[in-house]
């Protein structure tokens, strides 16, 4: 799993008018939170591009005072019209005790849906999971080797990861190969000329 570095200032003064100024001075105003200590802090726009505007998931390293608090970004706050980022929260990562976590879902493997003219839609692009921090794992992965024209896979069908419980229902569906029309057409077609004619098929039982 990947680790994204942060370094930070400590933030002293709170308050209305010293998180303006701080945001004045194109600073971004922080919170360390978990366990017995919070820890208000900030950072620069520029460092924290990586995670914000990521869709991986990456644990977080905060240098702030000289020590290394380990950690995972759990809210960003945005402006409504500049979309500038106006807070973030950060969650100390503390052992033995779980986290809930959205990851991404990897879609690995070429399904036997494309090669006949399917389309992959990926219904889930993230699911929930819980974890200790050690078990912590950066994505969860969907193995579409074995899916069909028509078929789908769903939660349970994620591969397993030691030590990670995943948080949404077991029968929500990931991952359905659609059938395109013009193979929908096809298949009616051929379906319609292995029929015998009408009067062919009311002849039959005559013959007997």
């Amino acid at each position: 799993m990947e680790v994204f570095t942060l370094n930070a200032q400590p933030r002293t003064s709170l308050g209305k008018s010293a998180t303006k100024a701080i945001r004045n001075a194109d600073r971004i105003p922080c919170v360390l939170y978990g366990g017995t200590e919070i820890q208000h802090f900030t950072l620069a726009p520029l460092e924290v591009r990586s995670i914000v505007y990521s869709p991986e998931f990456k644990v977080v390293e905060v240098n702030l005072d000289g020590q290394t608090h380990r950690c995972i970004l759990k809210d960003v706050q945005f402006h409504p019209v500049t979309e500038r980022i106006l807070h973030m929260d950060f969650l100390r990562l503390i052992e033995n005790h779980p986290v809930k976590i959205e990851v991404p879902v990897s879609f690995e493997g070429v399904a036997q849906g494309l090669k006949s003219g399917g389309k992959l839609l990926k219904k889930m692009r993230k699911v929930k999971i819980k974890a200790l921090p050690h078990h912590l794992v950066d994505k969860m992965v969907l193995d579409t080797t074995n899916l069909g024209l028509g078929q789908s896979q769903r939660i349970k069908d994620l591969k397993p990861a030691e030590g990670v419980e995943v948080l949404n229902s077991a029968n929500i569906p990931i991952a359905t190969i659609e059938i395109p029309r013009a193979l929908r057409g096809a298949g009616a077609t051929a379906i319609a000329t292995e029929e015998p004619p009408a009067e062919e098929a009311a002849a039959e039982p005559a013959a007997e």
